[in-house]
C-alpha cells in the first residue's frame, strides 16, 4: 500500500482535484484491471484512448485518475490529477510505486535496428556464467535470475518493466540487460529508469510505419542516449554513420567500437566460417561460435560492455568462446545424408537480410546453391517489402517468396509487394508459394548435396499470426522434419 502523493514524485502535474494523501492499492493503465482503491492512468494510444474509459475505472472503484484531460463530471471521493503527458507520468508513477528498482542493480540498455536481442541475451549469458545473478528483458524472453517469463513485446510497458525489476531486486539480481526499442523510447517506457550504460548497434530501414520518417526514427533512438546520466557509459558502433550522432548530447561517458574505423574497441576478423569467428581484439585472439561479420560487431559490443562493467579480460574471452547463438538468430542444422545446411534467422529488415545473405555468400564455396525462403509481415511498414525482394533475389541462387505473419492483410498481396522489387535479370530465380510450410518443403525438395537453405523472417517466433489468431509454426522444427522425411 502506498500514499498517492509519494508515487507522484517527479510527475509534471498541471492541476489536482481531491486528496493526494489517500492510500492506494495498485496502478493500472488498462481500465479492465482496475478495482477498489486503485489508480487509473489514462493513456492515449494509436488504437484507443484511455480517457474514454475513465468512467469504467471510476465504476470499478478507482480512487485516483491521472489524465491529460479532466472529465466533465467528477465523482466525489475520487482524486483527479491532470498531467502534461500521461505516458511520461506513467513511467514515474510505475518507478515510484515499485520503489525505483532500477537504482538497486546495474541496468544496461541495448538499442538499434539489428543485434539488440543477441547482445542483450549474450550479455545475460556471459555475466551468469561469470557467477553473477542476472536479469534479462528481451524480445524472446524475460529472465529473473534463472526464472523464465514470456515476453510480449520488445520493450514492455512501464508498469511491467518496474514490476520485473522489483522481482529482480527481491531475487538479488546484480545486472540486468534490456532491449530498448524505438517504440519503447517514444512512449516513455524507459523514462524514469536509471541506466548504468547504453549500447547503440546500428540503424537501418525499420518501423517507418510507426515513425513518419528515418530522421524521426534516428532522433527517437538518440533520445535514449540524451537521457543517460553522467554516471553511465554510452557505447556506440561508429562504423554506422549514425553512431556519432547518438553521442552528440549525452552526459554519459563516451566509448566506441568498430571493425573499420579507429575506435576505443577495435577488432579484426581473422577467420569467418560456419564453425564460428576468430577475432583479434587488443592483441588478444577471441573465438566465438557466432557466425558472420554482423556477429563480429555483436561480439565486440559484448566484449566492450563486459570490460566497462568491470569483468576481467581473460575471463571475458574464455566465456565468450563458450556462448552459443540466440534462438532464431543464425541457427543452423546440417542434414545427415546430402549435407544440406538449413539456416533459420530473424532477418526481417532489408539490412538484416542483406547481412545474413552476404555472410553466407562470404563463407560458401559457390559450388552450391543458396535457396532463400522469405516473406514480410502484414500490417507493418510496406515500403521495405520491395527492398527485401530485391536483396533476396540479387544475393541468392533461388528464392521462394512466402507468407510471414500476414496478420489482417492478404498474404498474396504482400508477396506481390515483395516481388515488385525484383529486377528483370533475377526473375528466373524466383517463385512464390503462399503457404509457408509448403514453401519450406519446396526448398528442401530443390536442395541437393551441400546446398544451403536460408529461412528468414520469423526466427525465434514459433507461431504464425493470421487474422488475429496465432497458430503453432516453428521454422527450425519444420525444416528438420522435411529434410529427414525427404531423406536428405
Amino acid at each position: 500500500m502506498q500514499v498517492l502523493k509519494d508515487i507522484l514524485y517527479k510527475v509534471n502535474i498541471k492541476s489536482v482535484s481531491g486528496d493526494t494523501g489517500v492510500t492506494i492499492r495498485d496502478i493500472h493503465f488498462d481500465s479492465r484491471k482496475v478495482s477498489l482503491n486503485d489508480v487509473f492512468i489514462a493513456i492515449r494510444g494509436s488504437l484507443s484512448d484511455g480517457h474514454d474509459y475513465i468512467k469504467n475505472a471510476e465504476n470499478q472503484g478507482a480512487l485516483a485518475i491521472v489524465c491529460e484531460e479532466l472529465p466533465k463530471e467528477k465523482v466525489n471521493g475520487v482524486t483527479y490529477i491532470e498531467v502534461a503527458d500521461s505516458k511520461r507520468a506513467l513511467a514515474y508513477i510505475s518507478a515510484n510505486y515499485y520503489e525505483n528498482p532500477s537504482e538497486n542493480l546495474k541496468l544496461v540498455g541495448v538499442t538499434g535496428t539489428n543485434g539488440k536481442t543477441t547482445i542483450a541475451t549474450l550479455l545475460y549469458d556471459l555475466f551468469t556464467k561469470a557467477g553473477f545473478k542476472c536479469g534479462l528483458l528481451s524480445t524472446v524472453k524475460i529472465m529473473v535470475g534463472n526464472e523464465e517469463r514470456t515476453a510480449i513485446r520488445t520493450t514492455p510497458d512501464s508498469i511491467s518493466i518496474n514490476s520485473h525489476l522489483s522481482d529482480m531486486n527481491d531475487a538479488g539480481v546484480e545486472f540486468c540487460f534490456m532491449e530498448v526499442s524505438s517504440h519503447g523510447i517514444d512512449q516513455h517506457r524507459t523514462t524514469a529508469l536509471k541506466f548504468q550504460g547504453g549500447i547503440f548497434t546500428n540503424l537501418s530501414h525499420d518501423h517507418l510505419d510507426y515513425h513518419k520518417d528515418f530522421a524521426e526514427y534516428r532522433d527517437v533512438k538518440k533520445r535514449f542516449f540524451d537521457e543517460l546520466p553522467a554516471s553511465a557509459f554510452a557505447l556506440t558502433n561508429i562504423d554506422d554513420k549514425n553512431g556519432d550522432v547518438m553521442l552528440q548530447n549525452t552526459k554519459a561517458k563516451k566509448y566506441s567500437y568498430a571493425l573499420k574505423s579507429y575506435a576505443d574497441y577495435q577488432a579484426q576478423i581473422l577467420e569467418n566460417n560456419f564453425t564460428g569467428l576468430l577475432l583479434k581484439v587488443r592483441d588478444q585472439e577471441l573465438w566465438s561460435r557466432l557466425i558472420g561479420t554482423f556477429n563480429a560487431y555483436n561480439v565486440l559490443a559484448i566484449y566492450a560492455t563486459a570490460e566497462l562493467l568491470g569483468l576481467k579480460t581473460l575471463e571475458t574471452l574464455r566465456i565468450i568462446s563458450e556462448l552459443s547463438s540466440v534462438s532464431g538468430r543464425f541457427q543452423y542444422i546440417i542434414s545427415e545424408k546430402e549435407k544440406v545446411t538449413a539456416i533459420v534467422d530473424y532477418a526481417h529488415t532489408p539490412d538484416a537480410l542483406k547481412n545474413v545473405l552476404e555472410t553466407i555468400n562470404s563463407i560458401r564455396t559457390k559450388n552450391e546453391n543458396l535457396i532463400t525462403v522469405v516473406g514480410c509481415g502484414g500490417d507493418r511498414d510496406s515500403t521495405k517489402r520491395p527492398k527485401m525482394g530485391h536483396i533476396a533475389s540479387a544475393l541468392s541462387t533461388k528464392v521462394i517468396f512466402t507468407s510471414d505473419n500476414p496478420r489482417t492483410e492478404d498474404p498474396d498481396r504482400i508477396i506481390e509487394d515483395v516481388e515488385s522489387g525484383v529486377e528483370p535479370q533475377n526473375f528466373k530465380k524466383i517463385m512464390s508459394v503462399t503457404n509457408r510450410k509448403q514453401a519450406i518443403r519446396t526448398a528442401c525438395q530443390m536442395a541437393t548435396n551441400n546446398d544451403i537453405i536460408l529461412i528468414a523472417g520469423k526466427g525465434h517466433e514459433t507461431y504464425q499470426e493470421v487474422n488475429g489468431e496465432r497458430f503453432d509454426f516453428d521454422d527450425l522444427k519444420i525444416v528438420k522434419e522435411f529434410l529427414k522425411t525427404l531423406d536428405k
